[in-house]
């Protein structure tokens, strides 16, 4: 397939999802840019879920960078514990925020070149805070939904997230880099299941190169 065709293909793809998801948009629960920071670094290898049943504790005993810098080891893992690999996420999580103290005032970046300079955070938490926080649109943000659907959708052959990414920015307006994400996170919930596709009730099985291998 042509690139003008797959770029049309996709284009219908968007449109088709955007009416199916009107209410796209992140699970996870925040009320500003460090509170998502910190959740998406807890949401690696865990469930949106998950992560927001510890979030409310969590953010009302560390309420800024400098909070979580000198936090007490022990006592932030036994508050993350449920998200699973505590141990490294609370590293991450003191590590971003001591970057955050010593190198933006406390603040987190508005760019992806800074964002990314924080300890454990990679593109894709950089693009969920940028976009979700600040409404920055800089990439997409790519996590296993979106390897996985994108993939069975024919928009990527690739399984690195970094291509990944650089495939669907080829293919989607740059508008709609930040919630299409979003789109297909919500799609592979409710229909396009890992484990069992849904694919007789997909509205978007037509399109779906992927329909013959599940």
């Amino acid at each position: 397939m042509g690139k003008a065709n797959k770029q049309h293909n996709t284009q219908e793809l968007i449109q088709r999802l955007e009416a199916l998801y009107p209410d796209a948009r992140i699970a996870l629960d925040f009320s500003n840019p460090l509170e998502l920071l910190v959740a998406t670094i807890l949401s690696a290898q865990s469930t949106d879920v998950g992560v927001n049943k510890v979030t409310p504790a969590l953010f009302a005993r560390y309420k800024t960078a400098g909070d979580y810098a000198g936090a007490d080891v022990a006592e932030l893992e036994g508050l993350i514990k449920s998200t699973g690999f505590y141990h490294n996420k609370a590293k991450r999580v003191i590590g971003a925020a001591r970057k955050l103290q010593d190198n933006f005032d406390g603040q987190v970046p508005r760019t992806m070149t800074e964002i990314i300079a924080l300890p454990g955070v990679a593109r894709k938490t950089g693009n969920v805070v940028l976009f979700n926080a600040y409404g920055v649109i800089q990439g997409i943000a790519v996590d296993t939904h979106v390897i996985r659907l994108s993939n069975l959708l024919g928009l990527t052959s690739e399984h690195d997230p970094v291509k990944i990414e650089q495939d669907l920015m080829k293919l989607v307006p740059r508008a709609k880099w930040g919630m299409f994400s979003h789109l297909l996170i919500f799609h592979g919930r409710k229909v396009c299941l890992a484990r069992k596709p849904k694919c007789k009730a997909c509205d978007i099985s037509d399109i779906c190169p992927g329909v013959s291998k599940t």
